[in-house]
């Protein structure tokens, strides 16, 4: 298998839940952690299944106040299955001694193996295999199936079936105290092979059904069992028993449907699931289906490095789990981007900025995903109109986590782990996200062509976020410059200014900078916009001229903040702070990653020091080119040197402690070009984030979806220097002295193109099938490229 597999030799009880993170099966309809099927929740285990969109809110005291959280779901499981030997206990890991154990995920196929072999206190000896998938083709089915093998002996064994339902949301210790149960049983039943059970939000009023069909097989042939059901509130079973002979196996097949009653095309999500399980093919036949979409889908995902193969596996993981997330399947659902995946509670699966990391990849592979996670952000545009006009402003002001209507979900109250101590949340104030979405609709625009999604759709979130930030900057007439106050950057090590009682900062550079970029980006689009539609949206909006000259007015006069001889100030007043010291730190602590908890645990905090958790300023030569950043100076009369860009990296840099997983890929980013030892050992670092769980324990909580992404984006884009602007196709590429090779496909404007990079060669080749040519540029020099064509380029 190579590259295709993540394989786990031996049970490691620490390790479990990042195992069954990692090992976490989905189709971008509902995803299932890699649990053993016969394990419950538990400080060793926790079995989560996940629909995309599915939230329910409750209410929790804390620190004597009440307040509401809205959660993605813990749905009911359907794994559970498990066995005991004639006058032994159901099967249990803890209880039995292992000969052999290990686990493969198979990325390829999209199935999960689990191998073990096990001696009971009577020195019986049996086999085990477990194969499982969560259906890429047909999303409401998944499957498992389970071979046991005597090897030693003869006798009854029991098997058990079942479909759980009575599950929390205790997957996260901070969030344990606040009320979990999400839950309500409705109805179960039993009818020959299959067991049903539905459940209930208690909030949303959600309906999920679950269906399980569970045959037994001998030598390929189905062996009728008398089976007995047991139907608790909110838990059925179904248990039946088979003798086997010495050296005998037997194959257990459980075939599963699930429905919620958000789902298209369905009369109710009992009767769908019930209907689905039986009309569904054998557990080998449903494989195969399922096999081939993943085939499929691979063949859209070539990402082929020369020269590193932990680096292309782990790759290949994160696409894997991108895929999981977001897939095919999610194109009609109303659905965003989980900063978690569907992996996991933490951050309660709200949606983040973090599709500004995830869009490139689909961008130019699966534009259609892009389109429609898009599409999440447009049906809640009437709730980020109603946010700015409550908060006092204009325009759409969309919120930092959002979950299933749009409004604002940030906790108030945050869990120091550290401390034990809650204290108040202000990670609203960044307000940044809006350009964030604004960002994701240009770049989405720019790597498609797509005029209709941008005239229907993309060009009034747009207006409506500039016309947000319009209301917010205030006019600092001393200066005869533009002012944003009161919000954070991306540093969330930052929340307010040293003493202050109240939260937020003024003028924080990123988030400055990337209006102005913003603003510029709707006036060009209101000039690229067919004459109609931009009549029909001026209409609409009642967007009038005066308005207009506002916004280019603004654009050219925004404030931005400098210290010491050229560096862009974080924020107004950052060179004020204090200087940290990162030695002490080190040697008391060890892994200062989290340096916002260990300060507070210390009664310290964070605001008063010159340092960050992640990139904030540094964001900027990530999202903008070298190009974009001096015009947009040059726009604002700010002086943009030779050196600004080394500059400024080197001086926050050595201020970052990389507490967030997006940290270090942002900044191998910007070090790709001039300082590529660096940035390849903090790509390595990045690739690791997750597989070997860096932050140590937030993994099992939910992979990080943005820095998966990111990692790949390094791949695709940063060091192929791919660029999509002015409708052309740039590409500039700079491999790291590691690799000697890097083979890729992508998709731009309904091209499907080859990009092969060696040292000295770029070569880009088109499907045979196409639309019109496009162009490419490399240097100086633009060309054009249509179906069937080859261009090589001779790099510089």
């Amino acid at each position: 298998m190579g590259i295709w597999s993540l394989k786990y030799e031996g049970f490691n009880r620490n390790k479990e839940r990042l195992r069954e993170a990692l090992c976490t099966l989905g189709n971008g309809y509902f995803a299932t952690r890699g649990a053993a099927p016969e394990s419950e929740a538990s400080d060793t285990h926790y079995p989560g299944t996940y629909v995309a969109g599915c939230f329910n809110r409750l209410k929790s005291k804390v620190s004597g106040q009440i307040f509401e959280n809205e959660s993605m779901v813990n749905v009911p499981n359907w794994l559970p299955l498990t066995f005991r030997l004639k006058g032994g206990k159901w099967f249990d890991l803890a209880k039995i001694k292992l000969i052999d154990y290990r686990q493969e995920l198979d990325l390829r196929k999209g199935v999960l193996t689990r191998f073990l072999r096990f001696k009971d206190k009577w020195g019986r000896r049996t086999r085990v295999i477990q194969r499982r998938f969560v259906h890429m083709e047909n999303p409401h089915l998944a499957g498992l199936e389970t071979k046991l093998k005597a090897e030693n002996w003869s006798g009854c064994i029991d098997i058990k079936s079942g479909l759980d339902g009575r599950v929390t949301n205790s997957g996260v210790d901070r969030y344990r105290n606040l009320n979990n149960k999400h839950l309500e049983s409705v109805q179960s039943s039993a009818e020959e092979e299959v067991i049903y059970l539905q459940v209930q939000t208690n909030q949303s009023h959600i309906r999920i059904s679950e269906a399980a069909r569970t045959r037994l097989f001998r030598s390929g042939e189905l062996v009728e069992v008398k089976r007995h059901v047991a139907d608790k509130s909110g838990f059925i079973t179904q248990k039946f028993s088979v003798d086997l002979r010495h050296g005998e196996e037997v194959t257990i097949e459980k075939i599963v449907s699930l429905f919620t009653s958000k789902d298209t095309a369905i009369s109710e999500s009992g009767l769908e699931a019930r209907n689905e399980v039986l009309r569904a093919e054998s557990f080998e036949r449903l494989l195969e289906r399922h096999v081939l979409n993943w085939k499929h889908i691979w063949r859209s995902c070539r990402i082929s490095l020369k020269g590193s193969a932990r680096s292309q596996m782990i790759l290949l993981l994160h696409v894997f789990h991108l895929l999981q997330t977001a897939s095919p399947n999610s194109i009609d659902l109303d659905v965003g981007v989980p900063a978690r995946g569907l992996h996991g509670e933490a951050y309660r699966g709200h949606y983040f900025w973090d599709e500004l990391f995830v869009f490139p990849f689909f961008n130019i592979r699966f534009p259609d995903i892009s389109r429609a996670l898009l599409m999440y952000r447009y049906r809640r545009l009437s709730q980020a109109r109603w946010e700015a006009k409550r908060a006092g402003f204009r325009g759409a002001s969309y919120p930092w986590q959002s979950g299933s209507n749009g409004r604002e979900e940030t906790q108030k109250l945050h869990l120091n782990p550290r401390s034990g101590r809650w204290t108040p949340d202000y990670s609203h104030l960044q307000r940044h996200v809006n350009v964030a979405i604004a960002y994701s609709v240009w770049k989405y625009y720019q790597a498609t062509g797509d005029l209709a999604f941008l005239s229907n759709f993309g060009a009034e979130i747009i207006l409506e976020i500039v016309r947000y930030w319009v209301s917010k900057v205030k006019y600092n007439p001393t200066l005869d410059r533009f002012e944003i106050t009161r919000v954070m950057g991306p540093d969330e090590y930052h929340d307010g200014y040293p003493d202050s009682k109240s939260p937020g900062l003024n003028n924080n550079s990123y988030t400055n900078l990337m209006v102005v970029w913003t603003l510029c980006r709707a006036l060009d689009l209101l000039e690229l916009l067919p004459e109609e539609s931009r009549q029909v949206l001026k209409e609409k909006l009642n967007l009038k001229h005066e308005e207009l000259e506002k916004w280019l007015d603004i654009s050219r006069k925004m404030l931005i903040v400098f210290h010491d001889d050229g560096i862009i100030s974080q924020f107004e007043g950052y060179e004020r702070l204090k200087e940290f010291d990162w030695d002490k730190y080190l040697k008391k602590y060890g892994d200062i990653q989290r340096l916002d908890r260990i300060l507070k645990a210390e009664g310290d905090s964070t605001n008063n020091y010159k340092l960050s958790k992640q990139a904030d300023v540094l964001m900027l030569f990530y999202l903008l080119s070298a190009e974009e950043l001096r015009q947009l100076f040059g726009r604002l009369s700010y002086h943009f040197e030779y050196d600004t860009i080394p500059k400024n990296i080197k001086y926050y840099l050595a201020r970052t402690s990389h507490g967030s997983t997006l940290s270090r890929l942002v900044h191998s980013w910007i070090l790709s070009r001039s300082h590529r030892e660096k940035s390849w050992k903090l790509f390595k670092e990045a690739l690791e984030s997750d597989i070997s769980d860096i932050q140590g324990g937030t993994t099992s909580e939910g992979i990080h979806l943005g820095a998966m992404a990111g990692t790949l984006d390094l791949i695709q884009r940063c060091y192929t220097g791919i660029e999509t602007r002015d409708n052309i196709l740039w590409l500039d590429p700079v491999l790291p002295k590691e690799l000697r090779q890097l083979l890729l496909d992508i998709c731009y404007r309904g091209h499907c193109l080859q990009i092969h990079i060696s040292k000295n060669n770029l070569v880009i080749i088109a499907h045979k099938h196409g639309p019109p040519p496009i162009k490419i540029g490399y240097g100086k020099k633009v060309v054009e490229i249509g179906p069937g064509e080859t261009v090589e380029f001779e790099l510089l």
